[in-house]
């Protein structure tokens, strides 16, 4: 009995798994642009799925798990202030969290400028960990990692 219990839990959470892992509907891309001498542009654009939204790196706390980009150690690179977002933020007051979320739908950038303190191309690398809902659920943070060359 004790392991038909097990069994049916395992295929219950492997079930669960699966399904989160089909409902992806935030798709990223990754880049570099140069802006002048070794100043550049790293954009992390995400294109979100209609009905679907992802929260910004502003969303207060008690609210739903706000976007935070990390970047990996790379001594050859000095950053430029804060990651700022490109998008048209969207505030809402949600009762289940008691605060005004702050939000993105269709598609939101997340923009860093970084200076590469050597004339020497290196790789910048770091992950976009992110919370996305519809109207009927969320899914659990995931971390995307990234690797932009500055050449």
């Amino acid at each position: 009995m004790k392991k038909k219990t097990l069994l049916v839990i395992g295929l219950l959470l492997a079930a669960t798994a699966a399904s989160a892992q089909l409902a992806n509907p935030v798709k990223w891309t990754f880049a570099a642009r140069k802006a002048k001498d070794n100043v550049y542009e790293v954009r992390m654009e995400a294109r979100i799925q209609p009905g679907w939204s992802m929260y910004s790196q502003g969303t207060p706390d008690g609210g739903p798990f706000p976007t935070k980009v990390t970047f990996g150690k790379n001594t050859n690179v000095l950053y430029g202030g804060k990651v700022r977002e490109a998008g048209q933020l969207k505030k809402k007051y949600e009762e289940v969290f008691g605060v005004d979320v702050h939000y993105y739908t269709d598609s939101v950038t997340f923009v860093q400028l970084v200076k590469r303190k050597q004339g020497i191309p290196t790789t910048l690398s770091g992950t976009v960990e992110f919370m996305a809902c519809d109207a009927e659920q969320c899914l659990p943070p995931e971390e995307v990692a990234f690797a932009v060359e500055l050449r």
